[in-house]
């Protein structure tokens, strides 16, 4: 699926090796329509041996919206001085003919990266961080609308350009729980790359999951209402109505009738009550009058 995200040039466009005699063409005038990043370094220099690489594929990955140029310092040792090249690695990012942003020695990839995005967006241009964000925004506005077919295309789309994507994935996993193909949203979510296993967005959809499969045997709300009323102390009818109701779509009274549960007996059950509360808070955005009220409450029964 096309995102509308820029095909990246070819290697040869993005990355080049510059010279004294063509650095004004392949820097400064080029800088005057696209950002360009001068790596000015050395073939005895252990570090940039590390560093050129590294920024090569940050350069890469951000298809076409920065260029890099390389400088060997001992074969352009007038333009080192004219720059004033004190030490190697020494990058600089050139934007309009001048000098904008750089640092020197050798990084670490995070700061590589984010170096990369600040060039970009000096420059006024959005990288594909931002891009993909908007697909992201642009899916969740569809699921919001009951297009989860669509949205669950454009999520995995997403996913094949950025397959760790925390928020398109956890999108994906929630737009199979609207199609109500709850073991596909089960295998998606365990299958999600470990550094973003234990993200929010990860979290929030393995809430919903677990609140759907709930859905699926939740029992009469009128029959579950009527046997709390007849036993306000029948813990296991006011659990399930809790569950029952939210299945409903009443939220509130969901969580209603779980802070009730636990005003009881917080313990009942191996603490429940408090579980299946924090698995409705879970499921929604934490700035959610629900989940704040909730939380409210629930913290002066416990510090009551």
């Amino acid at each position: 699926m096309d995102l509308g995200l820029s095909a990246a040039p070819a290697p040869a466009d993005l990355i080049k090796d510059s010279t004294e005699a063509t650095f004004m063409a392949d820097v400064v005038e080029t800088s005057q329509t696209v950002p360009v990043i001068v790596d000015f370094w050395a073939p005895w220099c252990g570090p940039c041996k590390t560093l050129g690489p590294m920024l090569e594929d940050a350069v890469k990955a951000a298809k076409g919206a920065v260029k890099m140029v390389k400088v060997n310092v001992d074969e352009a040792q007038m333009l080192a001085g004219q720059l004033q090249i004190q030490s190697i690695p020494t990058v600089y990012a050139f934007w309009q003919g001048q000098p904008v942003d750089g640092f020197q020695g050798a990084q670490p990839g995070s700061e590589i990266t984010a170096f990369v995005e600040r060039v970009i967006k000096a420059a006024g241009g959005e990288s594909p961080e931002d891009g993909l964000n908007e697909a992201v925004a642009a899916a969740e506005e569809m699921l919001g609308e009951g297009a989860a077919v669509d949205a669950a295309q454009t999520f995995a789309a997403i996913l094949e350009e950025q397959p760790d994507h925390a928020a398109a994935y956890g999108g994906l996993v929630r737009a199979h729980i609207a199609m109500d193909d709850l073991d596909q949203a089960e295998a998606i979510l365990n299958g999600a790359p470990a550094e973003i296993s234990e993200t929010p967005e990860l979290d929030a959809a393995h809430a919903q999951l677990e609140l759907a499969r709930q859905a699926a045997d939740a029992g009469p709300v009128a029959e579950l209402r009527a046997s709390v009323e007849a036993d306000p102390d029948n813990h296991e009818a006011r659990l399930e109505l809790a569950k029952a109701l939210h299945a409903s779509g009443e939220t509130s009274a969901a969580v209603d009738e779980l802070l009730e549960l636990f005003r009881r007996d917080r313990d009942w059950n191996d603490g429940a009550a408090k579980a299946q509360m924090f698995t409705i808070f879970d499921a929604l955005k934490a700035n959610d009058p629900i989940v704040l009220n909730g939380r409210r409450r629930l913290s002066s029964m416990i510090f009551a």
